[in-house]
């Protein structure tokens, strides 16, 4: 500071430096009077002699006659004081803009960098809009840039003014303490001199008493007696005489006093008090002026930043410039184009196939030979000599089967039904040879199997069974109309004759009066071994609709909901009926169940209601594993990548209250679908956490039972962060209310 600050750079040098060498003073009265009464001295003050100063910077006759004043120093203190409060307020000024600057600054580049990390990743457009975007966000790192700069001056003009107002406090310490004690001594001295008049007065006119005769309230008791008169006149004599001479010394010292109190001491404590006045106020004038610069410089900077000269040689562009360069139909184009090599070929042309259990009964083919594709016969006329059919009367063979529904043509002779599955829950097969008579004129309602269409059989739209990947027609009993599949049948006749189908209730009674009398194959014909089916429990369907492993942005345009549909359904299901239930989420749920409900949800998350515990079959803990599994398969966690590191830097605060608003400030960075399931979630767990006395579930094992599936697995050196991790989802479990509004 002192440097910076010197004497050279302030106006008005010339004036105080000649000032300070042209100090006068003179008396009144530099003789001793004759009269020791009559001896008052009076002295007046010159001003300093300013024959060198310009006239622009003399002060006014007024300001001269305050500063040379007895009242001059303590003016000039009190003003030095206001100067230097001013800078210290001014001081404060700066670095609280310092402050706000680089946070502003630290922000926007911090802000930047994500973003530029964010179109990296496969969610966000590419192609220009991606190339442009970056060059923005440059901008504002540039930007950025400035700002720190900027704080950085500040802070050092904040350091500048400190050391000035420390510097001007010592001196005006120093000049306070000897203008004042030079003011004191004088005073002092005048007021020694007045009392030493006074009693020279009262010892004067007692003995112009004495001396006169007027012994009227005089004292003339002694040691020894009474005095005389002659004796008490000459002690008042002697009294006054040595009276005199203290007085004549008392005012010789006070006139000494104040002539180098008038003629040097306060002239120079006047010249520093105004010198350190002068500088003060004009390294606060200079600072001022540098404020006013650096806020030029720094919105000149960023108006060059984002719009540039234009000229010959510029190679900068401005930012409206860049982004008129997003071409979205060229980055459309580029996008969709580059999945023309995955189109899928089609497989075959759309066309209707009937099924073959659906053909008219008169126009079923005598043989059919599905397992190795060869064409169908026509259906021939009905032979003179009917051969004998041997008809399996425990089931009739079922659309449903995944056996060979058609055996290969046989020769004339016995014929056998294939067998029913076991799979349907009938009982055992048994035979039943028949011979077949003609066949019987019976109405139409009492032979018409509810299976068989009436539309024609064309052997074109009868393909091998074979050829199903799966069956395209309901496998479970509990699927078909009724409930119960196919009645047994008991037919005679020829193949192609129509076979009477009882009703459902007649089926039942047929089936318990045979079951417990099987009767062993014949030796002619065997029937296909039982397929095994697979019933809904354990088949997996197909994931029409996939929400495990899929993102949450891509299920919030996919679904145009912000918190997936399962999320919503399992904390439904757990605030009905698991609230209670002890160990909840900590305790895992059966695997098939689970396994079983993430299957209904990839193939249609819509079609969850989980409202009817049988739909989860009453196993609550299945629910809550599968809520853990979902949050545990995203591709990106719910905390996100990006902003793991910010939670887990907002962990390490130590104050309660500080980490609540850094995690706060972490929460509202993240996306909206991550910040409305978070929500969701959040406010769930805190409903749980309010029946912790019977659920042993508080915030602590919440958050160690949530924290790696919601923050994401980490290996190696982030390992460490496991306690941290359990300590974010704690911190904003307990500060729930106060985070998420529980609207």
């Amino acid at each position: 500071m002192a440097d910076e600050f010197n004497s050279s750079d302030l106006d008005g040098n010339g004036v105080i430096n000649n000032q300070g060498n042209g100090t006068t003073a003179t008396a009144t009265n530099d003789s001793t009077p004759s009269s020791p009464a009559m001896a008052t001295a009076t002295a007046t003050a010159l001003p300093p002699s300013t024959d060198n100063a310009s006239p622009s910077t003399n002060p006014p006759k007024a300001v001269e006659d305050v500063m040379y004043s007895d009242i001059g120093i303590t003016t000039l203190l009190n003003r030095l004081k206001q100067s230097i409060a001013s800078a210290r307020e001014f001081a404060l000024f700066l670095k609280k803009r310092s402050t706000l600057e680089e946070e502003h600054s630290k922000e926007l580049r911090r802000l930047a960098k994500s973003q530029l990390d964010a179109i990296k990743r496969s969610e966000v457009r590419g192609g220009s809009y991606a190339h442009q975007l970056a060059e923005v966000l440059r901008v504002h790192e540039r930007m950025a840039e400035n700002g720190l700069t900027f704080a950085l001056s500040m802070h050092q003009m904040h350091e500048d003014l400190n050391d000035l107002s420390v510097n001007m406090e010592r001196g005006r310490k120093q000049w306070k303490h000897e203008g004042l004690d030079a003011e004191k001594r004088a005073s002092d001295a005048e007021a020694a001199m007045h009392k030493a008049k006074a009693r020279y007065d009262g010892l004067a006119e007692d003995y112009d008493r004495a001396r006169t005769g007027d012994t009227k309230g005089s004292r003339r008791i002694g040691l020894k007696g009474p005095k005389s008169a002659e004796q008490h006149e000459s002690d008042l004599l002697r009294k006054v005489q040595a009276a005199d001479a203290d007085y004549e010394e008392k005012v010789r010292l006070a006139k000494a006093q104040r002539e180098s109190l008038i003629s040097e001491q306060r002239p120079k404590a006047v010249q520093e008090l105004k010198k350190l006045c002068n500088e003060c106020d004009s390294a606060l004038t200079l600072q001022l002026q540098k404020f006013a610069n650096f806020n030029e410089k720094l919105l000149l900077h960023n108006g060059l930043t984002v719009s540039p000269l234009t000229g010959e040689n510029s190679e900068q562009r401005s930012l409206r410039d860049v982004i008129y360069d997003i071409d979205n139909d060229k980055d459309f184009h580029s996008y969709v184009g580059a999945y023309a090599s995955k189109i899928p070929a089609r497989q075959s042309e759309i066309r209707y196939e009937q099924h073959p259990t659906l053909m008219p009964k008169t126009q079923l083919p005598a043989s059919r030979s599905l397992s190795t594709g060869a064409p169908v016969s026509q259906p021939q006329a009905p032979a003179v000599q009917q051969p004998t059919l041997t008809v399996n009367t425990g089931s009739a063979s079922q659309p449903g089967s995944t056996s060979s529904r058609y055996t290969s043509q046989l020769p004339p002779g016995p014929l056998v039904a294939p067998s029913q599955p076991q799979a349907y829950n009938q009982p055992a097969p048994f035979q039943q040879q028949v011979q077949q008579p003609p066949p019987p004129q019976l109405p139409a309602h009492n032979y018409h199997s509810p299976s068989f269409g009436e539309r024609p059989f064309s052997p074109q739209q009868a393909p091998a069974r074979e050829t199903y990947a799966t069956p395209p027609y309901p496998t479970h009993p509990s699927e078909r109309t009724g409930g119960s599949g196919y009645p047994p049948q008991q037919t005679t006749g020829s193949i192609s004759a129509p076979i009477p189908i009882s009703a459902p209730q007649q089926q039942q009674q047929r089936t318990n009066q045979y079951a417990p009398q099987p009767q062993p194959q014949p030796p002619l014909a065997t029937s296909p071994p039982p397929p095994t089916t697979t019933t809904p429990s354990t088949t997996a369907l197909p994931p029409l609709r996939p929400v495990f492993g899929v993102s949450l942005d891509d299920l919030f345009a996919r679904d145009q909901s912000a918190v997936p549909m399962l999320v919503t359904q399992c904390l439904l299901a757990i605030d009905h009926f698991g609230l209670d239930v002890e160990g909840i989420y900590r305790l895992s749920g059966t695997a098939s169940h689970v396994q079983h409900l993430r299957d209904q949800a990839n193939h249609d998350p819509a079609a969850l209601d989980f409202r009817n515990p049988a739909a989860f079959a009453h196993d609550v803990n299945s629910v809550a594993t599968l809520l853990k599994q979902f949050f545990r398969d995203l591709p990106d966690p719910l905390f996100t990548r990006v902003g793991y590191a910010d939670f887990v830097e907002a962990a390490r605060v130590e104050d309660a209250g500080a980490r609540r608003d850094a995690l706060h400030q972490c929460i509202n960075d993240l996306p909206d679908a991550n910040y409305a399931t978070l929500r969701a979630l959040v406010l769930h767990l805190h409903r749980v956490m309010m029946h912790e006395g019977r659920n042993r579930m508080g915030s602590g094992n919440l958050a160690v039972c949530f924290a790696p599936s919601l923050m994401g697995t980490h290996t190696g050196a982030q390992i460490a962060d496991a306690s941290l991790q359990a300590r974010v989802l704690d911190t904003i479990l307990v500060n729930a209310t106060a985070i998420f509004d529980e609207d």
